[in-house]
């Protein structure tokens, strides 16, 4: 199949720097597969900009198409659980990574990556979840799964205003939690307090200087999606039998702590993985996400655009740390 199709393609140069520029391709120059998609939707996420910007810890080898994401129709396919036209989803997995990704009009990839696209659920929807959306849904189920509950009090969620914060942060506010929103952003309270947090601390609160092995008890539960100095602060001051989710590494992915939160305290750090995670998990998950843990995505913070766009706007925006909420690429 010859047919041609538009996507973003990222190349090595000889002095390492990488030229990023949107192209044509063919469908016989994807990888072997057992599902063809015809892609509508991506959207954007952290590493796909450290893909994009040649991290070799994301993608070992370049030329490459970036994008962890991707929402469409089946275009064809060899394994029978699928159908031509059908409407499906792919996050996480090697897609993106080492795998041509989400931000091309096509994408080859493994049957046992797809997964059907959820009743009450669109396409664009999906992807405004995204990994993003599925990482901070992934947070609250092994959040709840160890016994939190909102009864037990606040819960903080760092990172507040990024792709897993925000969706985070209105997950557990539609589930009854009591939310306080970390963030450094400080025009974004109002969109915040929209999404349901009760309470916002600006992030030069969340690192603790001193080299108390704990701080005061304050915190139920975390929702971390930043990693070092901030998780370091979250373990020392979570609550007798807390629980503190990790799932980034966006402020580092140094962990200087001790044990006393966890020999004194008996704290419980969850950590939290998207990308492998088991269809045994994953498919419930996009169901509830879908149904009674859906929540107003009109209240995200969304912006869409095209290819040519996401490349000379978001990649460099999410880099420098100035998004808010999530992109969402239309193909």
């Amino acid at each position: 199949m010859n047919q041609k199709f538009t996507a973003l393609w990222v190349t090595e140069n000889s002095d390492k720097t990488v030229t990023r520029q949107v192209l044509e391709r063919s469908i016989d120059e994807l990888p072997t597969g057992d599902v063809l998609i015809k892609v509508v939707y991506s959207s954007l996420n952290y590493k796909d900009a450290l893909s994009a910007t040649g991290h070799k810890g994301v993608t070992r080898k370049y030329p490459h198409t970036p994008g962890i994401d991707a929402a469409g129709t089946v275009a064809a396919t060899t394994d029978n659980r699928f159908q031509v036209g059908e409407s499906v989803l792919v996050t996480g997995y090697d897609l993106g990574m080492n795998t041509a990704g989400g931000f091309a009009e096509y994408i080859r990839v493994p049957a046992n990556w797809v997964v059907k696209l959820p009743q009450g659920l669109t396409l664009q929807e999906s992807m405004i979840y995204g990994t993003a959306g599925f990482t901070a849904a992934l947070s609250v189920h092994k959040l709840q799964h160890a016994g939190l509950t909102p009864e037990k009090g606040e819960v903080l969620v760092t990172g507040a205003t990024g792709g897993v914060g925000s969706v985070g942060v209105a997950l557990l506010a539609k589930l009854g939690y009591h939310v306080v929103a970390g963030t450094g952003k400080a025009s974004s309270h109002d969109f915040l307090k929209q999404l349901g947090a009760t309470t916002i601390i600006p992030r030069e609160e969340l690192v603790e200087i001193s080299n108390r092995p704990l701080s005061k008890g304050r915190w139920a539960g975390v929702l971390d999606t930043v990693g070092g100095d901030i998780l370091t602060t979250a373990l020392k001051s979570t609550k007798y039998m807390g629980y503190v989710s990790c799932c980034g590494l966006v402020a580092s992915p140094d962990l200087n702590t001790n044990v006393y939160p966890f020999i004194l305290r008996g704290v419980d750090l969850l950590g939290v993985d998207s990308v492998e995670c088991p269809m045994s998990i994953r498919l419930p998950l996009w169901q509830r996400m879908a149904s009674d843990w859906k929540i107003d995505l009109t209240q995200l913070m969304t912006d869409e655009c095209d290819l040519a766009t996401l490349n000379n706007q978001y990649i460099d925006k999410i880099l420098q740390g100035q998004a808010l909420g999530r992109v969402v690429v239309k193909l």
